[in-house]
């Protein structure tokens, strides 16, 4: 019988596993609501554009231009942008789970 080997190597996705799903639907639904956009279009547009996003083809800035500021509005990209990522919040254990690991 061959003896295991030691692990050597732990994948992890970030989100939904050390963080919170983040930018999920939501967190699009209540950021629709927090800042009285459209719940609809903006998920419409975001469905176009996030793949490209999340394969590194599109900045986060390109993605707002897409998605919120495609017209102007009464609110600020940094507001925006705050909202956003207070959105991702840490799951600790996961985290030091895996840094135990």
């Amino acid at each position: 019988m061959k003896k295991a080997s030691a692990i050597t190597c732990v994948f992890l996705d970030i989100g939904g596993v050390l963080l919170t799903n983040g930018w999920d639907h939501d967190s699009r639904k209540l950021a629709a609501k927090t800042f009285d956009l459209d719940p609809d279009e903006m998920e419409d547009r975001h469905h176009l554009t996030f793949g490209t996003c999340e394969v590194g083809k599109l900045t986060l800035k390109q993605y707002l231009s897409r998605v919120v500021f495609y017209q102007k509005r009464p609110f600020t990209r940094a507001q925006f942008q705050k909202f956003m990522f207070a959105q991702s919040r840490p799951f600790p254990q996961m985290i030091d789970l895996a840094r135990n690991l």
